[in-house]
């Protein structure tokens, strides 16, 4: 079985004191002189709106209310150690509303549903807590 494609992200990207991101639809137009730490930063907003997607689908599958729109705040870390380059990352994560034990299901679920989440898994260390 072939998997169906549901959307292809295309960006262009260059680097220096004029360098940018832009993707084909024109929806992401952003400048950045240096790759670091915008690779981070870009890298953060893009697993957070993704994992917020993968919790309501938690929470849909789990036949959930959530009466407020979570919201994700990622820190996403470069780490050198030697001389190798590596990521680390911290999501707090906050689902009002919903008692607790419920929105730590949830979350703990998205993991299994965001493809970010699935992508890293493994290979960053991953500190999720719910705030």
């Amino acid at each position: 079985m072939t998997a169906k494609v549901l959307f292809t992200g295309k960006t262009h990207n260059t680097a220096g004191a004029d360098g940018a991101a832009r993707s084909d639809d024109g929806f992401l137009d952003i400048k950045f002189a240096q790759p670091h730490p915008a690779a981070e930063n870009l890298f953060g907003a893009a697993w957070s709106a993704c994992y917020i997607g993968a919790i309501q689908a938690a929470a849909s599958r789990k036949k959930v209310t959530l009466p407020v729109e979570p919201s994700v705040d990622a820190e996403i870390d470069l780490n050198l150690e030697g001389g190798q380059y590596f990521l680390a990352a911290r999501l707090a994560v906050s689902v009002p509303g919903v008692e607790r034990d419920v929105a730590q299901a949830l979350i703990e679920a998205a993991h299994e549903i965001c493809p970010y989440s699935r992508a890293v898994h493994g290979n960053i260390a991953i500190q999720t807590t719910l705030v």
